[in-house]
């Protein structure tokens, strides 16, 4: 079934020329059914490039998905236009008085600050606490993930040595997981951080259980029992380019970068590199969506009992 974005979303001409199904709002209107509302709250900075990755994402799904954007009101945003902004994002203050069938937090490129330093810190502490009451089921991605473990359970980040960069392979390490429906045993996914969680501080929360991991990368999803939250350290949602456009912007700017491991062919990055997440993305997504959020969401949202 389609996702149904704004009209004239960049996003919408993007996935039309992937051939996937994206309807119009004029189009959605005309079907007897409701549809899931998802927030997806994006903190990253190149916006339109994010929301065209989680739409992407979003499309594969078994009901129409009605996706409303939202942007934090406390920090000043320089890599997408204010028009684009204008015309397609709300603010928490449009939406916290109505209640959601999903949210996804996304990533922001601000790991290496502490997270009480960040200028929107405590709006975003008040949109997770929000979430509790007011969404079914929320997927946070990667920066998103370790905010928020911090803020709901208190669980720190830690730097890394060296950036965790690539692609890299992972195992289930719960496999009975509804999220992980059709995964292989052995699935990839990116990573583009430099901190971490441990194993151990997750492992000490019962609330809490470790759904796949790396050798490589460590910890890679995690749930809360019941579903109603999701942490995900990887970008599953990541284009083919985009680790290669990181790496070539840090290049150019004279940082110590390594090569993406096991992303270009023969870790060259003179030759192309090669789409080894996609299928597991997409199940990623739509196994949240089918399992977590379609199949127990109540019909009337105003039903949805706290978290």
């Amino acid at each position: 079934m389609p996702i149904k974005i704004p009209n004239d979303l960049p996003a919408v001409q993007t996935l039309a020329n992937e051939n996937i199904f994206v309807m119009t709002e004029k189009r959605a209107i005309t079907q007897d059914i409701r549809p899931l509302k998802i927030l997806l709250l994006n903190l990253m900075p190149k916006k339109i490039e994010t929301e065209t990755q989680i739409s992407r994402m979003l499309s594969n799904t078994p009901l129409q998905i009605e996706l409303t954007l939202i942007r934090t009101k406390t920090h000043k945003i320089r890599f997408t236009s204010a028009d684009h902004l204008l015309a397609f994002y709300k603010t928490f203050d449009d939406v916290k008085d109505k209640k959601f069938d999903g949210m996804i937090i996304t990533g922001a490129p601000i790991e290496m600050m502490n997270f009480e330093e960040v200028d929107y810190w405590n709006e975003l502490c008040e949109i997770m606490e929000w979430s509790k009451k007011n969404v079914h089921s929320t997927l946070h991605i990667c920066w998103g993930a370790q905010a928020g473990l911090y803020y709901h359970y208190g669980i720190k980040k830690y730097k890394l040595d060296k950036k965790m960069f690539g692609i890299f392979s992972h195992t289930l390490d719960y496999p009975q997981s509804m999220l992980l429906r059709g995964f292989d045993e052995v699935f990839y996914a990116p990573h583009s951080r430099n901190t971490y969680v441990k194993r151990e501080d997750i492992e000490a929360v019962n609330e809490l259980r470790i759904l796949a991991s790396s050798k490589e990368a460590g910890v890679h999803i995690v749930s809360k029992i019941g579903g109603r939250q999701f942490f995900v350290m990887g970008h599953s949602e990541y284009d083919l380019l985009t680790l290669d456009s990181e790496y070539r912007r840090d290049v150019l700017a004279g940082i110590d970068i390594g090569v993406p491991k096991n992303y270009y062919i023969d870790d060259n990055p003179e030759n192309p590199p090669v789409l080894s997440w996609r299928s597991h993305g997409s199940l990623l997504f739509t196994n949240w969506l089918n399992y977590f959020v379609y199949q127990s969401t109540p019909y009337d949202l105003e039903d949805l009992k706290n978290d």
